[in-house]
This record gives structure tokens, sequence and C-alpha cells, in this order.
């Protein structure tokens, strides 16, 4: 089923150019049917490439979703124009007393910053705090998720000797959650990070649960008990040459980085990477839409805090 997206956004010529099905704006109108709300944060500098590569990973759901961008309006992004920025992309101010089905929020290049001291964190902090009443579920993405543990649930994240970096093996914990319905028990996942939560801060909260996790990159998939809150410390939408621009762009930089793990054929940059991750992508978003955004939203948007504070006991 389609994406509902902007008729003239970027990314909507490269999905129609993958047989994906973009619903232009002008027909999703005219559908006596409610799209699902899906508000997508973007805080990756790399804006273009990071809203394909998650639009590409919403394509494949039971119903037509209704995407908005967001961007921070306390940070200037120098990595895309203005106009893209001003033309798609809608600030905290402008959604505010919005409610969405479903938020994600990306991963962001600050991880070795203190959370405090990322020049947009009191305005992140508000948008978390609004999601818990105006979002009906979010997903958190690598540093997002660092970020939403720590505020949601004050666990701070620990600096990596070195960067961690490419194509883990994985396994999973709950094989009962439908978050992972259709994944083998072993699987591969990309990690691009300085920073990490380790398992035993997550095990000592009650309101979390481990979902997937792998002995060499730590934590994978951890999620709240009212599944309401997602956290995925890797990056399931990267496509299959981002840790190769990555890598290619750190070198540049004189950063002298490792070559990323089990990711290049005999670990030779010079060699074209396999992606051994997209199956296991598409079935974690499909997953969260379909059984954690689709089946338990209400039909009525506006009825997203309400019912928040009905499962909270507050009503």
């Amino acid at each position: 089923m389609p994406i509902r997206i902007p008729d003239a956004l970027p990314a909507t010529s490269a999905l129609e150019g993958e047989n994906i099905f973009v619903m232009t704006e002008y027909r999703a109108i005219h559908q006596d049917i409610r799209p699902l709300r899906v508000l997508v944060l973007n805080l990756m500098p790399t804006k273009i490439a990071t809203e394909t590569q998650i639009l590409r990973k919403l394509s494949n759901t039971p119903l037509q979703i209704e995407v908005e961008l967001l961007r921070t309006q306390s940070h200037d992004a120098k990595n895309v124009s203005a106009q893209h920025l001003e033309t798609f992309y809608r600030t905290f101010r402008d959604v505010e007393h919005e409610q969405f089905d479903g938020l994600i929020i990306t991963g962001a290049p600050v991880e070795q910053l203190d959370f405090v001291d990322v020049d947009y964190w009191p305005e992140l902090e508000r948008i978390m705090d609004w999601s818990r009443e105006n979002v009906h579920s979010t997903l958190h993405i690598c540093w997002g998720a660092q970020a939403g543990l720590y505020h949601h649930f004050g666990i701070n994240k620990r600096a990596l000797p070195r960067k961690l970096s490419g194509v883990y093996e994985h396994r999973v914990i709950k094989p009962s959650s439908p978050l992972v319905r259709g994944f083998d028990d072993r699987f591969y996942a990309v990690h691009s990070r300085y920073t990490e939560v380790v398992a035993e801060d997550v095990d000592a909260n009650p309101e979390l649960e481990v979902i997937a996790t792998s002995d060499e990159a730590g934590l994978y998939i951890v999620k709240s008990r009212d599944s309401r809150q997602f956290f995925v410390f890797g990056h399931p939408e990267y496509d299959a040459d981002t840790l190769k621009l990555e890598y290619e762009r750190d070198l540049a930089r004189g950063i002298n980085p490792d070559i990323p793990a089990h990711y290049f054929p005999n670990d030779d940059p010079t060699k074209k990477p396999l992606n051994t991750w997209c199956s296991q992508a598409q079935l974690l978003y499909t997953n969260w839409l379909n059984y954690y955004v689709y089946q338990t939203t209400p039909y009525d948007i506006r009825r997203v805090g309400r019912l928040a504070r009905e499962q909270a006991g507050l009503v």
C-alpha cells in the first residue's frame, strides 16, 4: 500500500524508480479512509538521503500513510538548502497542537557530546514530552534511542573506546514480540556510533524490556512495556553504501577510521559491500507500523492523548 508524501519531494522520484507505491496528495484526498499520520523528526545532517531511506521502509504497510517531516528550529542545518527545509519540513511550533499515530526520531552525529551540550537539546526535550500525549507510538533510532532512554527513563550513554561501525550478527531475545515477527533467530544489523547503552542499565528498569541484542555490538532493540516507546540502537534504514560513504568521509577528514566490521568482502574497502540487513530492517518498520500503530491507534486521532492517559490510569 502507498505512502503519501508531497509530490515534489526529491524522494518521490527515487522511490517510484524502485517500483514503490507512492500516492500523490491529490489522489490521497479523494480516498474515504483515514491515513496513519507519521511524523519524522530528521536530525541527520544528510536530510535528503535519510528521508528517502526512511520513506522506503515505511512503504510496505497495510494502509495509506501520511508522512510529515519535522526539523529542529534551534539548529541551523548546513548540509541541505534552506529552500528544501522551508518547502518540505515543519517545526515543532507548527505541529504542537496536532496528534500523530507514530513518531520517528532519527539518529544524529552528536553522540560524543553530553546530551545537555547539544544545541537543540531543550527543543528535543519539549518534543519528547509532547509525544507522550500527542503521539500513539514513538520509534527512536541510534542517537535518538539513546536520547529517548535518557530523557524518559534516566539511562545515560557510555563512551566506546573506538567507533562501532559495521554489520553485526544479532539474536532475538524475546521471539514472542510482534516487533520481531518474521525475524530469523540470528540476523544482521548495521551500527555506526561512538557510544552505547549497556544492558545492565536497561535490565534494572522494570518498565523496559530487551527484544534483540548482539554479543559484539551490544543492545539493538529495547521497548517500553506499554509498547509506546521503541529504541533501536542501530541504523536499520541504511542503504548498502551508507557505511562506505561514512568511512570514506572519515578518511578524507583524517580521522583514520577502522574499516567497518563484517561489511566489505574480505574487509577490502575497494570491493562492493553486500546488503545483508535489508529484510530484517523492512520487517522492523513494517511490524512497528502494523502491530503498534495501525492496530492500536484510536480511529479518532484526537483521542491519542486521552488514550495515553487512560493506559497510564490517569483518566
